[in-house]
């Protein structure tokens, strides 16, 4: 049954043996042009074309017309001469030192204006809050300096408690002064004009450089200004705060901004949520953060990390601290220098004596201190002047933001929470335009600037749903966006999948004591068998052991492997991974690393809360996938797919992820997944590599190494197009890209797709000096970008109460005046309210029709193989998403000093040494290992 040998050991042979020699550089003919040479040997100093981004070719009509509401909200100009005068803003403080707080800025300039009015011509600012002013029209002065003095409500405490080396008295004599007012000097300078009719180009379709951009940037702050000025744009409010757990509150808030569109200037508003820490007593927010019982259990360097830079308040004194670390020792036995002077004040012959931060507080403050006498104090102070401060006296202070990332849990309360039906969002956002009277702010006046307080109508169309095929290749029409395989739909009767796979070689490993392995074996087995897919009794279910359940991750993956090995004669062709959390387990990273870089073996890991027949069928679905079978096909993929058919056509699918907000030594992953079996657009594989850290434009697409090897990400699937679609090099590659915003479109043209296309010249390049084959063309691209994070939404005219339909598409009034965009919400919205996709069409050579375009899109959010339901966003994208983040989950369990096969693993980008991923098995890297 089983192929003899000690696999297991072969691999770790193979994983510990030296690495393959490098393949050598080409070598290039004698009678080749030397410019050719040149180029061939530095294929990097070819010259590229720059691209600009397409215009609209036209507008769509197929489909069923359907009225729409929409979250913009029409603006006049009435005064469209109007010009901003940009002036640069430098606020120093007594000692001369540059003041940059965003706080203190504000009511800096508001104190400005206060104080000096009568000197500005009644012209009113807009200010960013750092070093950025805005005014209609011109100051009398190009340049200007104010002092401006700030009473003691504004001037904040920085300094003050235990570690100064001070007595109490001067301490308290420190704070006293505190509190006194504070000067500055405040100087502003021209810097530029910025005229208000670049809009009124923009919206003819005619752009002057970043003109446009800089008005709407105005306009912008003018919104920001107006939030800052009622507190915060999320308002101190506990009407509007949801706690998600874990020391984390969702505010609700509003978000604004003015958009150029076909319809004209629009203000597109709409509810937002913004996340910040729970206020009230540290230790309360430790406790509730850490999921502990106790103070006694908090983990001080976790607590460590938190709270650094968080500012508290301390009940006391009243006043307000930032946190720069935490003491050493707790309360109890942390001591600091003290001065003692003499009781008439004299400071003759001060004495310094080594007292405890308790001590200080309960003997010469007079405070009663209770558990924080065994806890580590707050250090409020500098460096190398520490400040500390007991954990019971200190609270967070309210609106601090919450900038990591959420647990799985935290999300999921806060998407319960915070969702709005249709009609409550209309409500909700429209009263919001009514009550902040935005075009009465002086500034927006100025321009003459008025709000329609209704929203935007819109025509959209619901375009026709695709027709999938399925098992014995009957028909199926979704509804409603969805469809499945438990016949229980009448118009998708069949059940089983288009191509089942068959399962002979497997097992099952359990890595949770609460699970019944042998029970989910057996129902596997028999849904399998009603979907298709003819699985065997596994070769061996493996529990692990109460003792490898205390060891490391690592150890507790690399245990269970040594079972599998002693248990199963040779390698198995699947692994069913049972774990005891459904996310953030520790064991996945180290479980899909080893099993998918070193073995080369398929994994599924599961961690069920409930066994029926929905879940396993959904379980199914991805391991039939990721073992090489079809779950459903467009119909369309079958017959003909205008100008995709007759023409070998690649589609990739491009995405980065970046590591959690606070990791910033984390690389970025970005990872591109390209079809194959062409003509078919279901069938996907993924490649993968590390980049630096937050760098969102993809560095690794074209990567010649110093042996002449292109050891990029598009070699790696262009070899595999042609592997696997009969010897056919794409002539068309339409590329779908993830997570760039509109500031980095021109990146995308002409930095990735640039190396795209330097890979096909050097490899027409290498055709010419090898096969003398005269010309040979370069594929035509169609580059589209696809958001999700923006915030206009689409609604049903006439009151109706449920989402858009699944297919509606929106290509006029709202989208760009002159560039070729569309909404298109392609899936079924079941909770809250749906978001469309924003397609972005920055190149488009192959030349669709806006309905062959439009449909194209709409049939790939149908192709998704791990669910039944029309995804939100086209299917390579989400997975070249799954792919980044599966194999970002390799970096967080191990040092990358050194890859499985000996070789150094570390990429210069620059000065800064990035760790490179793991490369896949052979086994598994044309698989669909992602889904």
């Amino acid at each position: 049954m089983y192929t003899s040998g000690c696999w297991f050991n072969q691999r770790m042979e193979k994983i510990s043996g030296g690495s393959p020699p490098p393949r050598p550089p080409p070598s290039v003919p004698a009678n080749v042009n030397p410019e050719l040479v040149e180029v061939l040997r530095h294929p990097e100093r070819s010259a590229i074309p720059k691209y600009s981004m397409t215009s609209r070719r036209g507008v769509g009509t197929s489909g069923r017309h359907i009225s729409l509401l929409t979250n913009h909200y029409k603006v006049s100009v009435n005064v469209p001469d109007a010009v901003f005068y940009q002036y640069n803003v430098s606020i120093t403080s007594e000692d001369n030192r540059a003041v940059e707080s965003k706080g203190i800025g504000r009511k800096l300039i508001d104190r400005l204006y206060q104080t000096y009015s009568s000197e500005f011509a009644g012209k009113r600012f807009a200010y960013d809050g750092e070093k950025s002013l805005y005014t209609v029209g011109p100051l009398p002065q190009n340049k200007s300096e104010f002092t401006v003095v700030l009473e003691e409500s504004f001037a904040k405490h920085e300094s003050g408690s235990p570690g100064g080396g001070e007595s109490p008295s001067a301490a308290v004599k420190r704070s006293k002064r505190s509190y006194r007012s504070k000067t500055f000097k405040v100087e502003i300078s021209y810097a530029a004009k910025i005229p208000l009719k670049s809009i009124a180009l923009a919206l003819k379709g005619i752009e002057i450089d970043n003109s446009t951009q800089d008005a709407l940037r105005v306009l912008d702050i003018v919104l920001r200004q107006q939030a800052a000025n009622r507190q915060s744009f999320f308002h101190d409010d506990s009407r509007n705060f949801n706690d998600v757990g874990g020391g984390v509150t969702g505010v609700k808030g509003f978000y604004s901004s003015f958009r150029t569109t076909q319809g004209g200037l629009s203000l597109n508003m709409d509810v937002s949520t913004t996340m910040i820490l729970t206020p009230g007593p540290v230790i309360d927010f430790l406790v509730v953060n850490q999921n502990v019982r106790e103070p006694r259990y908090v983990d001080w360097v976790k607590a460590k990390r938190m709270l650094k830079n968080l500012r508290v308040k301390t009940k006391h004194n009243n006043m307000e601290f930032k946190i720069i670390g935490l003491s050493e020792k707790p309360c109890n036995q942390q001591y600091f220098p003290m001065k003692l002077k003499n009781r008439d004040g004299a400071n003759v012959e001060a004495q310094i004596v080594e007292v405890t931060v308790y001590e200080y507080f309960t003997k010469h403050c007079g405070i009663q201190l209770g558990y924080s006498a065994y806890l580590p104090c707050l250090d409020v102070g500098k460096p190398k002047r520490p400040n500390y401060l007991p954990l019971e006296l200190c609270s967070l202070i309210s609106l601090q933001r919450y900038k990591k990332a959420l647990s799985s849990m935290q999300r999921a309360s806060l998407v319960e929470k915070s969702r709005q039906k249709p009609q409550e969002r209309i409500k909700t956002v429209t009263e919001a335009v009514r009550s902040y009277c935005y075009d009465e702010d002086p500034v927006l006046s100025s321009c003459g600037i008025s709000i329609e307080k209704q929203m935007t109508q819109v025509d959209g169309r619901i375009l026709e749903t695709p027709k999938l095929k399925v098992g014995n290749s009957e028909d199926c029409i979704p509804r409603n966006g969805r469809w499945n395989f438990n016949n229980k739909l009448l118009n998708c009767a069949m059940q089983t999948l288009l191509n089942p796979t068959s399962i002979s070689k497997w097992a099952i490993v359990n890595f949770s004591a609460r699970c019944d392995i042998s029970h989910i074996s057996r129902e596997l087995i028999n849904c399998g068998r009603r979907k298709g897919i003819n699985i065997e009794r596994p070769h061996t279910l493996i529990e692990e052991d109460q003792q490898s359940r205390r060891g490391s991750p690592l150890a507790r993956v690399e245990r269970m492997f040594e079972l599998i090995r002693e248990k199963l004669p040779g390698p198995p062709e699947f692994i069913l991974c049972v774990l005891a959390e459904r996310k953030n387990s520790d064991i996945y990273g180290p479980w899909k690393k080893i099993s998918l870089s070193d073995f080369g073996i398929v994994t599924q890991c599961i961690s069920p809360t409930k066994i029926n027949d929905q879940y396993l069928t959904n379980v199914l679905l991805k391991i039939n996938s990721k073992l090489g079978g079809i779950n459903s096909l467009l119909a369309i993929e079958h017959s003909h797919i205008p100008l995709i058919m007759d023409t070998p056509t690649m589609i990739l699918g491009m995405d980065v992820s970046h590591g959690s907000p606070g990791r910033a030594d984390m690389p970025s992953v970005a990872a591109v997944v390209g079809s194959r079996c062409w003509p078919l657009i279901s069938r996907y594989r993924a490649s993968v590599r590390t980049q630096s850290p937050k760098v969102e434009m993809i560095d690794a697409l074209y990567k010649p190494l110093a042996n002449g090897y292109d050891d990029g990400i598009i070699r790696e699937l262009l070899v595999d197009f042609f592997q696997t679609s009969k010897g056919h090099k794409p002539k068309q590659i339409i590329v779908f890209r993830d997570g760039v915003s509109e500031s980095q479109f021109n990146q995308v043209l002409n930095i990735e797709l640039e190396q795209i296309i330097k890979f096909q010249d050097y490899q027409f390049l290498l055709l010419q000096a090898y096969q003398h084959l005269g010309e040979v063309d370069i594929p035509k691209f169609t580059v589209i970008v696809a958001q999700k994070n923006h915030h206009t939404k689409l609604f049903q005219a006439g009151g109706g109460t449920e989402n858009v339909p699944p297919g509606t598409v929106v290509d006029t009034k709202i989208v760009h005046p002159r560039n070729y965009d569309f909404y298109m919400c392609a899936h079924a919205g079941m909770i809250g309210t749906s978001r469309p996709a924003h397609y972005h069409v920055l190149l488009d050579e192959i030349g669709f029709s806006p309905d062959d375009l439009l449909n194209l899109v709409h049939s790939l959010s149908y192709v998704y193989q791990r669910s039944t339901t029309a995804t939100s966003i086209v299917a390579p994208i989400c997975y070249a998403h799954l792919a980044a983040a599966q194999m970002g989950q390799f970096m967080k369990f191990e040092d990358f000093s050194e890859t499985s096969s000996g070789q150094r693993s570390m990429t210069s980008v620059g000065s800064t040494p990035v760790p490179e991923l793991p490369r896949l098995h052979e086994n598994v890297e044309g698989s669909m290992f992602f889904c």
